[in-house]
């Protein structure tokens, strides 16, 4: 039985198959971070190779220093990372020359040094724009991309103004920019028309070769699995365009309560993310705004993958609100969220779309109902198995449907072979492990693999940190924490024969090559 669709969702359903979790900026690549490039063409070859059908990743969208470059505090939900875009791309389409990039810049190749790398990009982003100006090179294409994205012009000011403004959040902004004044913003438009522009033709060329890898993906049945997290940053494009959406103080224009997530497995005080939460009713009525601006969300997202996880799904149903000034997630409280019948309200923007919700945490049975109803796909994920208890959801043998996908663990998690060497996990659980793989837990990753793929799970997706086997300095991200994150880069070297050998055998003696792969 496949992933469910939602309901009246005429998409295919994803057959039985394998995948691999692993962000664009973890790609190798001589320029200090992974991108749309040649390197990411090497790694589909890669998937196709080893029987995978998907590519799992993280949110596209830029990221800031502000927020540690954390791809889940964008300041846009629909544009694109210019972090992503190749130099050797640029280079190959001539908008930059090859004296721009011929001194090796000399980058680390296992972490990425995010300041150093985006000074080195928007050098040659600026230079790309300067050919652009000067040439008027692909003025057609660029025309008819900015008149099909109507978020684009928003998102250029924003930023435009942004920068004019030193970084400040849209809200510390002169009362008539922040409050969105349409004289303000035309006169705004016209004195940073050439910043606008620029922001413009970065997301052009993002565009371009997106398109071009997803046509690549396309001849090589490889499906993407993108990341859509369900909050937004409060300094972002989307809430000050869409200020209505939001519960926002119409004094301070900040919030007075904000996004998290009550004492978990990730932090004994919980997480808050400080995001602006949304203003889901209105006069006691679905909020009619809210709904529109979720249609476009998930309309882009068809527009760049065929599937998406929807990050903390469980908000849906209830959330955690937090007060703006609380010193820890503890003092939230849970109010109801907008449920299945927001979700009835978006069936034509699903139509292209199939959906996996993010149900770990404190997941309830009105949450589990929800995801049930919805047709979507839940969350698996061993690292959370092996507990001692027997009825344990996460137990390869106690899933009731093939409608999920199973991990090794997430990219909040530890490395599988992080987590058995960690101290602070009790030993039971590793005992446990080992009986459920009858293994001496030497190989604990590739035991983890098996157990994935040999279970009723429809996908079975391995972080690639798993599939090398690979310990606890790798990881990507230490939820609640802002010490070196989202930096993991994998170096070329480790993606070998025999690690291609490894994946193709363990996915066809567990039944995980789709037709898609072998055709």
């Amino acid at each position: 039985m496949p992933i469910a669709n939602p309901v009246h969702n005429p998409k295919p359903n994803p057959e039985r198959g394998a995948g691999i979790l692993l962000h664009f900026t973890s790609l190798p690549s001589p320029w200090g971070i992974g991108d749309l490039g040649p390197e990411a063409e090497n790694f589909l070859d890669f998937l196709q190779a080893s029987g995978q059908s998907y590519w799992q990743f993280l949110p596209l969208g830029p990221t800031l220093a502000i927020h540690g470059h954390s791809p889940y505090m964008s300041p846009s939900a629909f544009a694109g990372n210019p972090l992503l875009i190749s130099p050797d791309y640029l280079l190959r389409d001539g908008w930059i020359k090859a004296d721009d990039i011929s001194e090796d810049p000399e980058f680390y190749q296992y972490l990425v040094e995010f300041k150093e790398v985006a000074a080195f990009k928007e050098t040659l982003l600026e230079k790309a724009f300067a050919t652009f100006l000067k040439t008027k090179q692909q003025q057609n294409t660029f025309a008819k991309f900015c008149d099909n994205s109507p978020w684009l012009n928003d998102y250029a000011l924003f930023a435009a103004l942004g920068e004019k403004h030193s970084g400040l959040p849209w809200h510390d902004w002169p009362s008539e920019l922040a409050r969105r004044d349409p004289q303000a913003l035309a006169q705004a438009g016209q004195t940073l028309t050439k910043t606008v522009e620029y922001h413009k033709f970065i997301q052009f060329l993002f565009a371009e070769q997106w398109q071009e890898l997803k046509e690549k993906a396309d001849l090589r049945k490889i499906r993407f699995i993108g990341d859509v997290p369900i909050y937004v940053a409060l300094n972002s494009a989307d809430v000050w365009t869409h200020q209505e959406c939001f519960q926002l103080n119409p004094e301070t224009l900040k919030p007075e309560y904000v996004a998290g997530v009550p004492p978990d497995y990730f932090s004994p005080t919980g997480q808050a993310w400080g995001n602006p939460l949304y203003r889901w009713q209105s006069e006691n009525q679905p909020n009619e705004t809210v709904i529109k601006w979720w249609q476009w969300r998930l309309q882009r997202l068809a527009e760049l993958v065929e599937i998406v996880r929807i990050d903390h799904f469980r908000a849906f149903e209830a959330y955690w609100r937090i007060p703006e000034a609380a010193e820890t997630a503890e003092q939230g409280e849970w109010i109801k969220g907008p449920g299945e019948a927001f979700f009835s309200r978006l069936e034509d923007a699903l139509q292209n779309l199939l959906i996996i919700a993010e149900d770990l945490g404190t997941i309830t049975p009105a949450v589990e109902k929800l995801r049930h109803r919805l047709g979507f796909a839940g969350m698996k994920v061993l690292q959370f198995a092996f507990d001692g208890q027997p009825d344990n959801p996460y137990l390869p043998w106690n899933f009731t449907s093939p409608n999920c996908v199973v991990y090794s663990g997430t990219h909040d998690n530890e490395t599988t072979v992080g987590w058995y060497l960690d101290v602070n996990v009790d030993d039971s659980c590793k005992e446990r492990a080992r009986h459920a793989a009858n293994s001496d837990g030497h190989t604990i990753h590739l035991d983890f693999i098996k157990l994935a793929y040999a279970s009723i799970a429809t996908l079975a997706i391995i972080p690639m940190q798993d599939v090398l086997g690979f310990g606890s300095d790798c990881r990507m991200n230490w939820p609640g924490s802002n010490e070196r994150n989202w930096a993991w880069r994998c170096a070329p070297r480790f993606i070998t024969e025999e690690i291609t050998k490894m994946l193709y055998s363990e996915a066809a003696f567990y039944n995980r090559i789709s037709d898609c792969a072998t055709s």
